[in-house]
């Protein structure tokens, strides 16, 4: 009986996969470009199968429209147990996350906006886990949201997690956008490398990550970095110099980003 659940899911998912390459729209649009036979009514295979295998070719070449990014963890993993004890269960996933950080004219971190669209997987979701790796900054909630919390956790010596109420309660499979903004209090240290970076921590699975970091142009950088880190608490793992656009900012999109840390760092 064990395998029921199981055997029902396939047929769900196979029933599913063949309503969206049979009806008219962008997916079946994608494979019937491949058709050297077409036979009325019927999904051909190998077109399908050209199409898959043409967007794994673009994954492993790491073209700029499809990348991926996958490391060897976000935290340690009993920082990782303990946050799972403090905020319990996971009740939602994130769809797309976007951060545009800028960096005001004296040289520090101004201000971080963010949007990120969630999607319930359990019912009466009302509020989502805001993580962040200093107690230095000021949390403003806007679309989406109602108030926070007021509890503050420190997990570990460098994580520290509250709630971010919803405007509104979602059953599983709702989904919502999230708009909030973070104010930075930063003393000002131009040495402190925290002070000259922006990134983001993912211990899951996030798909269509997208970030940005402007600068004031009375304060330019001499130098910025595209780079990953051995966890919240590690080193750069790799870097790469990427240079600004005519907005003064530098930006990078993810298709999938998963067990990693991930952003921008700079140097005056």
């Amino acid at each position: 009986m064990s395998d029921a659940p199981a055997a029902a899911g396939r047929r769900a998912a196979a029933s599913y996969l063949r309503e969206l390459l049979q009806r008219p729209g962008a997916y079946r649009r994608m494979w019937e470009q491949h058709v050297i036979r077409a036979r009325s009514g019927e999904i051909t295979q190998l077109a399908v199968a050209e199409v898959l295998a043409r967007r794994l070719w673009q994954l492993w070449e790491g073209t700029g429209t499809i990348s991926v990014l996958s490391g060897p963890r976000a935290v340690t993993p009993r920082t990782e147990q303990e946050l799972q004890a403090a905020i319990g269960p996971r009740r939602h996933q994130t769809l797309s996350l976007h951060d545009h950080a800028t960096v005001g004219p004296d040289g520090k971190m101004a201000r971080t906006r963010t949007l990120q669209v969630i999607e319930a997987i359990s019912d009466k979701v009302d509020r989502i886990p805001f993580l962040y790796d200093t107690k230095a900054l000021t949390l403003e909630v806007g679309q989406g949201c109602t108030e926070l919390t007021g509890d503050l956790y420190q997990v570990s010596e460098d994580l520290f997690v509250t709630y971010i109420s919803l405007a509104q309660p979602l059953d599983a499979g709702e989904t919502t956008t999230l708009e909030y903004w973070m104010t930075y209090q930063y003393p000002g240290d131009p040495l402190d490398p925290h002070e000259r970076q922006y990134r983001r921590a993912v211990m899951r699975r996030l798909e269509n990550f997208d970030i940005r970091v402007e600068f004031h142009p009375d304060k330019l950088p001499a130098g910025v970095w595209w780079a990953t880190w051995d966890g919240v608490d590690g080193g750069i793992i790799e870097q790469e110099p990427v240079t600004l656009d005519t907005q003064h900012s530098v930006h990078r999109y993810l298709r999938f980003i998963e067990k990693t840390v991930a952003g921008f760092h700079w140097s005056w």
